[in-house]
Formats: C-alpha cells, sequence, structure tokens
C-alpha cells in the first residue's frame, strides 16, 4: 500500500480547509433559531470555593494535590463578577451562554439540604442572563463530584452515584426549569471516563492524599456505564416531571476528535473503524440504539458493563440532542506509536481500543492549526451513523499562551473557520442547532492552568480586579454576531488595527 506522508497530509488539509470554507457568510445564513454562545464551567469561572456554604469538589481536591497551583480557588471570580460578565455578553450580541452548576455550591453535602446562598447565586445568575435576552445553557455536571461523595463510596464508579445525581438534577429542575430550556447532564462523558479514570492523578477519583489508586482496566467502563445510567435517569425524570410543563430538551455531551487514517493501508482504515466504535459508540450506540458497539463487547468481554432489558429501554431515547466538544483532528493507525492528550493518560483504553492516536501538532495544548474539515466530518459521521440527532457544539475553540496580547489572530481565524465548518455540515442537513466557543474569559484550566487560556475576552490575573478586556476575537465575534462583519471577506489586518486603537492597556 502506497503511504502518504504527514506532508502531503497536511496538504490535503490546507486545500480542503481552502476549498470547502472560502465563501463569504454571515450570521443571516444561519437558521434563525441557531444560538450562537460562549462557555464556561464552574470550577473554572465561579472562585469563591470556600464562601457561603459550598463545600470542596474533586476538583479542590486534585488542583491542590501537589501544592502547585491554586487551582480555581479565585479562578475569574465569576462568583462575584457575575453582572459584569452577563453586560460583557450582552455587549457581544452573545444568543446563549453555557455555564455548569456546582453541585457542593448548591448541596454542599452531596445529597439532603440546599445552600441558599447557592440557590440564590445561580437564580440570580439565570436571572441576570433572562433580563438581557441570553438563554441559559446549564451543564448540571463539569467534573466538580462532591468530594464527600467520592469520599463515601468512590463517585462514579460505585452505582450509588445514580441516586445522587438524579436527586441533585431534580433540584436543579424544579428551582432554575422555569427558566432553562437546554440541560446537559454530564460534561463530555467519553473523556471524563478515559482520561480521569487512567494512570496519572485523576480529577474525578481522587483522595486528599491519594490521586492514584484504583483499577484503570475495569474503572472507565464501570464509571462510563454509570455515566450513561445516570443521565438516563435524571433525562427521564425530567421528561416525566417538567418536561410538558417547562418545554425544555436535556442531552449527554461527549468530546469527538476529528479521526483520519493515518495512511491509505487497509489496516488504518479499520482501526480508524474501531476507534469510532470506542470513542462514539461507546456512549452513541446506548443512547440511540439501546447497547454498546459489537466491537467492544468482543474485545473486552465481562470487563465492558450489561445492561439489563429495562436499563437498555431507559438509555435508548434519552438524549434529545448530543453536546459535541471538539478541539482538533487527529490521525489513527493500527500500530503501537505515543499517544497524545486526551488518550496518553490511559494505555489501556488504548490497547482495548486497538487504535493509535498520532497528533498533528502540540496537541496536548490544544495549539493546532485549524482543521475545519475535522469538524464537518465529525457532524456527517452523526448524521449518517446516528439518526441524524440534533446537535449542540458545545466547546470549540484555540487555546494560547496567558499573555496581555489582545491581538490573538490565530484564534479569530480558527473560530471563523470551524464556524464556517457547521455551516457547511447544516447545509449538507446536520440537525446542529448551535456554536458555542469555549471560553467567554480566560479561565482556570485543566492543562495549563493560568499559562494556557481559551478566552476571547482577556482577563488580568495579576489586577485585584481582574479586569476584562475584549481580545481580537472577541471583536471579530461581535460583529459577526451584529451582522457588522461577512466572515470571509473582512479585513483582519484593520479589525486588528481598530482593535488595538480601541483597548486600553491590560
Amino acid at each position: 500500500m502506497k503511504h502518504l506522508s504527514l506532508f502531503s497530509s497536511f496538504l490535503l488539509v490546507i486545500v480542503l480547509a481552502t476549498t470547502s470554507h472560502g465563501d463569504a457568510f454571515t450570521r443571516n445564513d444561519f437558521p434563525k433559531e441557531f444560538l450562537f454562545g460562549a462557555a464556561t464551567s464552574a470550577y473554572q469561572w465561579e472562585g469563591a470555593v470556600d464562601e457561603d456554604g459550598r463545600t470542596p469538589s474533586v476538583w479542590d481536591i486534585t488542583s491542590h494535590c501537589n501544592n502547585e497551583s491554586i487551582g480555581g480557588d479565585i479562578a475569574c471570580d465569576g462568583y462575584h463578577k457575575y453582572k459584569e460578565d452577563v453586560k460583557l455578553m450582552a455587549e457581544m450580541g452573545l444568543e446563549s451562554f453555557r455555564f455548569s452548576i456546582s453541585w457542593s455550591r448548591l448541596i454542599p453535602n452531596g445529597r439532603g439540604a440546599i445552600n441558599p446562598k447557592g440557590l440564590l447565586f445561580y437564580k440570580s445568575l439565570i436571572k441576570e442572563l433572562r433580563s438581557h435576552g441570553i438563554e441559559p445553557h446549564v451543564t448540571l455536571y463539569h467534573y466538580d463530584l462532591p468530594q464527600s461523595l467520592e469520599d463515601e463510596y468512590g463517585g462514579w464508579t460505585n452505582r450509588k452515584i445514580i441516586e445522587d445525581f438524579t436527586a441533585f438534577s431534580d433540584v436543579c429542575f424544579r428551582e432554575f426549569g422555569e427558566d432553562v430550556k437546554l440541560w446537559t447532564t454530564i460534561n463530555e462523558a467519553t473523556i471524563f471516563a478515559i482520561a480521569f479514570y487512567g494512570q496519572r492523578p485523576r480529577l474525578g477519583h481522587c483522595t486528599p492524599t491519594n490521586c492514584s489508586t484504583g483499577n484503570s482496566c475495569m474503572e472507565t467502563y464501570i464509571a462510563g456505564h454509570n455515566m450513561l445510567l445516570a443521565h438516563a435517569s435524571a433525562s427521564n425524570l425530567y421528561k416525566l416531571k417538567y418536561k410538558s410543563k417547562q418545554k425544555g430538551s436535556i442531552g449527554l455531551s461527549l468530546f469527538a476528535l476529528g479521526l483520519s487514517p493515518y495512511t491509505n493501508s487497509k489496516d488504518d482504515e479499520i482501526a480508524t473503524q474501531r476507534a469510532r466504535a470506542f470513542l462514539f459508540g461507546w456512549m452513541l450506540k446506548p443512547l440511540v440504539f439501546g447497547d454498546y458497539p459489537e466491537e467492544m463487547k468482543r474485545t473486552l468481554g465481562s470487563r465492558l458493563p450489561v445492561f439489563s432489558a429495562e436499563e437498555s429501554e431507559q438509555v435508548k431515547g434519552s438524549s434529545d440532542f448530543i453536546g459535541i466538544i471538539h478541539y482538533l483532528t487527529v490521525y489513527v493507525t493500527n500500530r503501537p506509536s505515543p499517544l497524545i492528550f486526551p488518550l496518553n493518560t490511559n494505555k489501556f483504553f488504548s490497547a482495548d481500543m486497538g487504535a493509535y492516536i498520532i497528533s498533528t501538532g502540540n496537541s496536548s495544548s490544544f495549539t493546532l492549526d485549524a482543521t475545519p474539515w475535522g469538524l464537518e466530518s465529525v457532524l456527517e459521521y452523526l448524521k449518517q451513523s446516528y439518526n441524524n440527532i440534533p446537535i449542540y457544539i458545545l466547546e470549540n475553540g484555540r487555546a494560547m499562551k496567558h499573555d496581555s496580547m489582545l491581538q490573538d489572530t490565530p484564534r479569530l481565524e480558527y473560530i471563523q473557520a470551524y464556524i464556517g465548518a457547521v455551516l457547511n455540515a447544516i447545509k449538507n442537513g446536520s440537525d446542529t442547532r448551535g456554536y458555542f466557543v469555549w471560553s467567554l474569559v480566560d479561565l482556570y484550566e485543566i492543562e495549563g492552568g493560568y499559562k494556557l487560556s481559551f478566552g476571547i475576552n482577556y482577563v488580568n490575573f495579576s489586577d485585584p480586579d481582574l479586569k476584562r478586556s475584549p481580545k481580537l476575537s472577541a471583536t471579530w465575534y461581535t460583529g459577526f454576531l451584529n451582522g457588522a462583519i461577512d466572515a470571509a471577506s473582512q479585513d483582519i489586518t484593520q479589525l486588528r488595527d481598530n482593535n488595538l486603537s480601541g483597548s486600553s492597556s491590560v
């Protein structure tokens, strides 16, 4: 078989990107009901980790394991600055804001009594968003399990989590559901199970003294199984108890790498198919068809949990939509090779999958050049393989070093290209309904802490007031959303000059 060189593959990327995304487009080319927004998560944005009754989550513990980081103790102080940030969103013209609920802020013990101050914060945030015409998109779980539940029974590796997560979800639906029409249960469930139940210190499975216990070759699949059952339980509760009155939708989100064979060999094509089964089918097959992929059942045998007939019916059809987290496209080969984030934390999973991921660049920090055709191919694959289930792109963005540079042209070009890819997919029949930039402002990041950021608005972490300043990408996004910018024909140089002249020092 003829092998494609990396150089040839890069040329192919350039050609595809140029030919597929070169046409001009505007906000008006998207359906009117399509939502454009930006995203954050509770631990990365709120700060105030020990204020007003909040108790530690597993994320607090892990971020301080080695005393190397202040973690999200302060983060961007969204807890106190939420009104300022909502005003920023309104000025940008954002149509939706995706954020998560801190379980241990709302229910400090993980179950039982509600924290009135935590409840007031989220009610106030949602009210502020609504008053500015911004649609809240709420994620119930973004990695921050109350540490008390992890200590009590091991969190997501124990089926007790299903009951506790459902009770927590019930509180959220009851208290916020009149004003929230879009719910995501668990953030990128696939990579959460793969990476955080792997070999490294694990965000989802840590104690104050030990971040490396457990059995990775089993716990990954057990945790993933319990996530599906917890999602289905919360979703079915919503549909039975709240949906008819609140008129909302509920879904699960997945980390979705673009996957391309490393060579044109049959072996690499088969490896790519296996990777799709493990990285997509693992969660999507149960959600759409009621059971795990045959490839996984054959490979894993008794290590893969089994759905009862009743559980299969509960999981099947439990997602009104799928949330997609997409940053990069990678090559897949059947030959063992160095793995990249997010799979390099779990060698057992990669060996089970029988497919190996090759980076096209420095993927550990998500600083790859844009490959928007990869997202387009993901959306096409989901359309064809999973009954064209509705999709929200819940995270997409580009990391850069966090410094005072507001002229983030590479990020602007990345976002513009990927929005173009989404439009192409919609024109080809994909039922994609929203796009959220990660992230609204510079955040505390899992990979990189405060050294790398995805924010389209700069946060000066040296300033006690944590001043926000729009980057070039925010200026472009604002113009695009307001109809003032034609995405393909906009002169980026002129936009950069305008942004320089209009920006204050940071």
